[in-house]
């Protein structure tokens, strides 16, 4: 299956925006840079790029990949497995996730894709989003995070932010929990709006609006103190973060089921977690006032 021009033009534009991003949280950090590891393999190319141990990130990856092969993976198809599982494809975005070492700070996940699959006939659509975890919540943060989020998808109609950070609140959500993963943000996928050029700038809106929205929150949180209490806390959190990736999360089922690179797919997994049997929080304290976070709240 060949690709159409719609995918090159993709490919430029992601590139340019996995560069971008990864200056500016250089920058945010001020001591370390991300290690590229630029790949082939038989499914496709990519590059990774890491960035580990610095001032203010403890982790964190910004991958791009563009693949294709003879069998669409069924986690890739959302409502239409019957039509698109197991035909040539194509599929590239950029994905990235960041652990801040900072406890204040929150973690992040962002990511938009393009898919192309020879049915019966050609079909293509867009996916992304992003979303936004945190450990100790501030409501200036959450305000000016879905502002940004609002901002990026209201000149291409006043319907797509309720709807992403509606579809982003459900799909964010552990069920074994009963909470979500953080204060969401917006999740869109199987999206076409018309015309290619209509949707690549809706998706082009949101992908350059998400530096915009998480580098003001670590400049104002990076410097705040912490001590142990805060960061084992930070580590017991995140282990919810690894079970919503490993059990539920499309992208990483996609990643492992289509034979990707499986350490650039588990980037996303934090460097420490803790999981303690039955911890509660103490009623009143600021790790108890997390849960009530963890449910749909209309930010704006």
């Amino acid at each position: 299956m060949k690709p159409s021009e719609h995918v090159d033009a993709f490919d430029a534009y992601l590139r340019e925006l996995q560069s971008n991003i990864c200056n500016r949280l250089e920058q945010l950090d001020g001591k370390a840079v991300f290690q590229i590891d630029n790949w082939e393999s038989r499914l496709g190319k990519g590059s990774t790029r890491v960035i580990a141990d610095g001032a203010v990130f403890a982790k964190g990856g910004v991958n791009f990949s563009r693949v294709s092969g003879e069998r669409m993976p069924a986690s890739a198809t959302n409502n239409r497995p019957e039509q698109l599982a197991n035909k040539p494809f194509h599929a590239l975005g950029v994905s990235l996730v960041i652990h801040p070492i900072n406890p204040f700070i929150p973690t992040t996940h962002m990511n938009v894709r393009y898919f192309e699959v020879q049915a019966d006939r050609p079909v293509w659509w867009f996916g992304g989003g992003y979303d936004l975890t945190p450990y100790y919540p501030f409501d200036e943060d959450c305000v000016e995070w879905h502002r940004t989020v609002q901002a990026a998808c209201d000149p291409h109609g006043k319907e797509f932010y309720p709807r992403f950070k509606r579809d982003c609140d459900e799909y964010f959500f552990l069920p074994h929990r009963d909470e979500t993963r953080g204060i969401g943000g917006c999740i869109f996928d199987d999206l076409t709006l018309g015309s290619f050029d209509n949707t690549f700038a809706l998706v082009k809106s949101v992908g350059d609006s998400f530096i915009q929205a998480y580098a003001p929150i670590v400049e104002r949180r990076k410097d705040t103190p912490f001590g142990e209490r805060e960061r084992n806390f930070q580590e017991y959190r995140r282990g919810r973060y690894v079970e919503f990736n490993l059990l539920y999360d499309r992208g990483t089922l996609f990643g492992l089921q289509s034979g990707g690179r499986t350490e650039s797919i588990l980037m996303s997994l934090p460097p420490h977690a803790q999981w303690h049997y039955q911890w509660r929080a103490q009623p009143g304290s600021p790790e108890a006032r997390l849960q009530d976070y963890l449910k749909p709240r209309d930010w704006v």
